[in-house]
């Protein structure tokens, strides 16, 4: 699935199951909580931090699409055709970073 689709069918689920859109600010808050649940599972699992026994059943891929969830309805919400603004992006970093990586002795 594209993110064009994926807009689509969050949109559809918002008025299928939803009443509406929380407003944008309740969304950016939301937002936050979603990437401090993952920031968790990271540093707990892959960090230096111990991971407590209730943290490891917690799955980081259903994390992360909580954080994409959000972030598709805030494009929606705001009007932004997210495909088209992550193909400009992608598009932008390839030109700036290819050689940028390349040539980066921290990364050999």
């Amino acid at each position: 699935m594209d993110i064009q689709n994926a807009q689509l069918e969050v949109d559809n689920w918002i008025k299928e199951h939803g009443v509406r859109y929380f407003n944008e600010l309740t969304n950016m808050a939301q937002l936050t909580e979603e990437v401090g649940e993952v920031a968790r599972i990271i540093a707990r699992r892959y960090g230096e931090q111990s991971e407590k026994e209730s943290d490891k059943n917690k799955d980081l891929g259903e994390e992360l699409a909580d954080v994409l969830f959000v972030v598709l309805c805030l494009a929606n919400q705001t009007g932004i055709d997210l495909q088209a603004s992550f193909d400009k992006k992608l598009d932008f970093k390839t030109k700036r970073d290819h050689d940028r990586h390349h040539n980066n002795k921290k990364l050999k």
